[in-house]
């Protein structure tokens, strides 16, 4: 057992999971992004909605949007921050059935994109990422990760690996997720370094199946 799992995160309080977890939580969906974020819903659920603005949830899910760490002192005035930024964003509740309590669903508008990003708090400030555009996962950013959505054909893992391989890094784990044979599919792979965005398109290249992709470095990482 880690020390941090015993004493908890460094973090600017009041509670773990109520806001230093939303940071990291909003760090994640930053990520996912990889631009700077103008516009936000962010909805709510479980005791998130009942009582963040107690915990000050809605100003750390906001400052992980902006990319603070979770010791960052700004997180108290994440929302001004945001508003001097440019960034537009709403509060939102919403009741799902099964959704973990400290839970909350992200949609980020962009000019010519959107993507809806679902994460959760699990406590002593770990969070986990659930859902992509409507594709399960679970991925806790403590590693770099490469995110692929593609179609379910032959050849698809071989390709993208073989990128990692030539890159001489370890894969920490993989799992894969499809949503009928054939169909749309996705693909979370943790991987022991940065990779860098010319890997990228060399991917997209490797396999005509491969739609998107998406690299994600850990939450200590400076995400831009």
């Amino acid at each position: 057992m880690a020390l941090l799992d015993i004493i908890g995160p460094i973090m600017v309080g009041p509670s773990s999971s109520h806001t230093a977890g939303a940071v990291k939580l909003g760090r994640l969906a930053r990520a996912m992004w990889n631009e700077e974020i103008r516009k936000v819903d962010i909805y709510l659920r479980g005791s998130f909605a009942a009582t963040y603005w107690g915990h000050g949830t809605d100003k750390a899910l906001i400052a992980g949007l902006l990319g603070f760490m979770p010791h960052d002192e700004r997180i108290k005035d994440a929302l001004n921050i945001a508003r001097e930024r440019g960034m537009e964003y709403r509060f939102m509740s919403e009741h799902i059935d099964g959704a973990h309590p400290n839970s909350v669903r992200f949609v980020l508008y962009g000019k010519d994109k959107t993507v809806e990003v679902v994460g959760a708090s699990l406590g002593g400030g770990v969070v986990e990422l659930q859902e992509i555009d409507g594709f399960s996962l679970s991925l806790n950013g403590e590693l770099p990760a490469i995110i692929t959505f593609h179609k379910d054909q032959p050849g698809v893992v071989a390709a993208v690996t073989g990128v990692v391989a030539k890159r001489n890094l370890n894969i920490a784990t993989m799992r894969l997720h499809r949503q009928g044979r054939g169909g749309r599919a996705s693909m979370v792979i943790e991987i022991d370094g940065e990779l860098k965005e010319d890997a990228k398109e060399e991917m997209l290249n490797s396999h005509p199946a491969l739609m998107r992709i998406i690299f994600m470095p850990s939450l200590e990482s400076d995400i831009k």
